[in-house]
């Protein structure tokens, strides 16, 4: 193993993340936006090098000789590379004879006309913030993180008499405790299943707890132990909640031997529906530990990462063991220059995966990596205890991570196959409606809405790796002029909203990023919905953005649709065309998401109470209302003198209350 880290007193608060915090603040003033790399750059100009290194040793001459991190400027002011280092002014200097680097160093060398530094007092407040910068910055020659989606894990709060079982992702702010993290939402969903039908403790929200006078499906269908109506004492509900800490915490074998006592001892004394209900329990619990695939038997807790390269592309797998349990895996693409060394891919997305994350006790790598000993100062002092970071040569810790390569390798050749195939499906695409040019991003649009209440237009988008579910948007229809109903206007209003946009900002992404700018338009609608879109792109003056609508076929019938392009007469494709598979999976995706976004925000607006538009009536007063009259109905019909006895409501929020209601009825 390497890097020893030195040991931190629990509780004890590190220095160093504030001290990178307030670095990051003062480096963020030369902004730039994010760049992707170019696989066919012409070879570097010995006139241009000779200029970048020139230009980097002027810079040289003031470097601070202390630790920090430095950023190295193109000609446009952009952000080519973020570094960190012991001493700035000893690391630069190597840039100053690049003939003797790499060529992506050469390159970057070429490219560079400033240079900006900021000092820290460690190197370890150096690593903090030479990773914030890069997510913040994303340059050109670093490894960058794309997807940086929060970990969810299961937290038991302890909000009220009866802790809740819940799915937790973002910032702790709520008391209780969490175990993960989970790979996966569906891992999570999974396992809360499984405790529950084990442990019986309840996954509904406090105002729900609070308010119910009899018992919900959940306690029908042993899912719950129904602590909410006394069905079960609050000091057997607090042990069943111990338990699940317990089984959470790797201490699963000795619940499952009591349990096992118990279901034997109910058999003996003839309470055959008690030993049923713990013969379910044990089962739940088997079901747990049965869907984990690689159990480790010696190691507790750790995280393991492999990095696999094929034909330029980086795919990083980590797997999560907790409890002596595998929690799942995640597979992740970070850009990274072919030029690159899987110890500098490996070494680069370290820092940006736990800048914000907590580490388990253990990091197994498949590679070394130059900052282990650094990353093990900087994560300790964040934990409060001692985490190791390093490659494991033989046993059980190897054989995790020769797992985590072979998954690291699988995934990235599932990759590699998915992204062709999309590459000849959106060729065939062009070819169908006539599109000389390649298509990197497609837009399709669609509407949703019940006889036009709580209508949405969405807006889904496709490139040459697939749905691109972060570019997803939803416009809730603001049009209080609109016939309801009309989904002409409903498409008028979305495309105006989104192409005056575009056409105010412009492009903001890097020549060889993702494209903000669709290359195809395709609406799902007939001839009305095509011309309704034509006039909108005619009137903003939208130009090189090709557009199509898709009629559904009679009888509403796949395979028989009819398509309407700018500039031919409305025709249909051949039923096995590649081509219109892909359409309606296009389609079918703007439809999924346009129906998913309406029917939340009919749910929202469905469970919404009036009193949640009371200036002033938080959850605790909503809570006391409720207590005192029973339903928001009864509290509008309530007198100002009933309003006022309410317990934890003074006369001025009881006159609020009641103003609220009875504005405008003259006293």
């Amino acid at each position: 193993m390497t890097g020893e880290p030195k040991s931190y007193p629990p509780g004890e608060a590190p220095e160093a993340e504030a001290k990178a915090e307030a670095a990051l603040e003062r480096a963020l003033r030369a902004e730039a936006g994010p760049l992707d790399i170019a696989l066919d750059e012409p070879p570097v100009e010995p006139s241009n090098l000779a200029r970048g290194a020139e230009a980097i040793r002027e810079f040289w001459r003031h470097a601070p000789l202390g630790p920090g991190v430095y950023r190295m400027i193109g000609a446009e002011g952009e952000v080519l590379y973020v570094g960190k280092a012991r001493s700035i002014k000893k690391r630069i200097v190597a840039y100053t004879t690049p003939e003797r680097q790499s060529i992506r160093i050469a390159r970057m060398v070429a490219q560079t006309r400033s240079m900006v530094f900021v000092t820290t007092d460690t190197e370890a407040e150096a690593l903090l913030l030479e990773a914030n910068l890069i997510k913040q910055l994303k340059p050109r020659y670093n490894v960058v993180l794309r997807d940086d989606k929060s970990f969810p894990y299961i937290l038991i709060a302890r909000g009220s008499d009866a802790a809740r079982l819940v799915k937790h992702r973002g910032a702790r702010s709520v008391p209780g405790d969490y175990y993960g993290p989970f790979a996966s939402a569906g891992a999570v969903f999974r396992t809360m299943n499984a405790l529950q039908r084990a442990f019986l403790l309840r996954t509904c929200s406090d105002s729900y707890y609070e308010n119910r006078t009899r018992p919900c499906l959940l306690y029908q269908i042993k899912r719950c132990s129904g602590p909410c109506t006394g069905e079960i004492p609050l000091d057997d509900y607090a042990g069943l909640v111990k338990e699940a800490k317990d089984f959470l915490s790797g201490r699963s074998r000795s619940i499952r031997h009591r349990l096992a006592d118990e279901m034997s001892a109910a058999s003996d004394a003839l309470e055959f529906e008690r030993a049923a209900r713990l013969r379910d329990r044990i089962s739940a619990l088997s079901a747990i530990q049965g869907e984990q695939s690689v159990n480790p038997r010696s190691i507790p807790e750790a995280d393991v990462f492999a990095v696999a390269e094929e034909a330029g592309q980086w795919c990083v797998e980590v797997f999560f063991f907790r409890t002596y349990q595998n929690w799942g895996n995640r597979a992740y693409f970070p850009r990274a220059d072919r030029a690159f060394g899987p110890e500098e891919v490996l070494d680069g997305f370290l820092g940006q995966f736990y800048v914000e994350r907590p580490a388990p006790r253990l990091v197994l790598l498949s590679h070394p990596v130059a900052t282990a000993a650094t990353l093990c100062e900087v994560l300790s002092a964040r934990a409060g205890h001692r985490i190791a970071i390093g490659v494991p040569r033989r046993g059980e810790k190897r054989d995790l991570v020769d797992a985590a390569m072979r998954n690291a390798r699988e995934a990235l050749a599932r990759r590699l196959a998915e992204a062709a195939s999309q590459a000849k499906l959106l060729a065939a695409l062009a070819q169908a409606f006539g599109i000389e040019k390649p298509l990197r991003r497609v837009e399709i649009y669609d509407n949703s809405h019940i006889m036009g209440t709580h209508a949405i237009g969405a807006m889904v988008v496709a490139g040459p790796e697939g749905f691109v579910k972060n570019a997803y948007r939803a416009y809730n229809i603001r049009n209080a002029d609109l016939t309801p109903g009309d989904d002409y206007a409903m498409m008028r209003e979305v495309l105006t909203r989104r192409f005056a946009r575009l056409m105010r900002d412009g492009e903001t992404a890097g020549a060889d990023a993702f494209p903000d700018a669709p290359d195809l338009v395709i609406i799902d609608g007939g001839r009305g919905q095509f011309e309704a879109a034509r006039d909108v792109m005619t009137t903003l003056g939208v130009e090189g953005v090709a557009l199509a609508s898709i009629a559904k076929g009679p009888d509403r019938n796949a395979g028989r649709e009819t398509f309407f392009v700018e500039g031919r007469e409305p025709f249909r494709l051949s039923p096995r065309d590649p081509a219109l598979f892909f359409v309606q999976r296009l389609r079918d995706e703007a439809h999924r998401f346009a129906i998913g976004t309406h029917r939340a925000r009919r749910k929202k607006d469905f469970v919404k109470s009036p009193l949640d538009e009371i200036p002033g009536i938080g959850p605790a007063r909503k809570r006391a209302l409720l207590h005192a009259f029973g339903s928001a109905k009864d509290v509008a019909r309530a007198g100002l003198a009933d309003l006022e006895k309410t317990p934890g409501l003074n006369a001025a929020t009881a006159k609020l209350v009641y103003d609220f209601f009875h504005e405008g009825q003259g006293g």
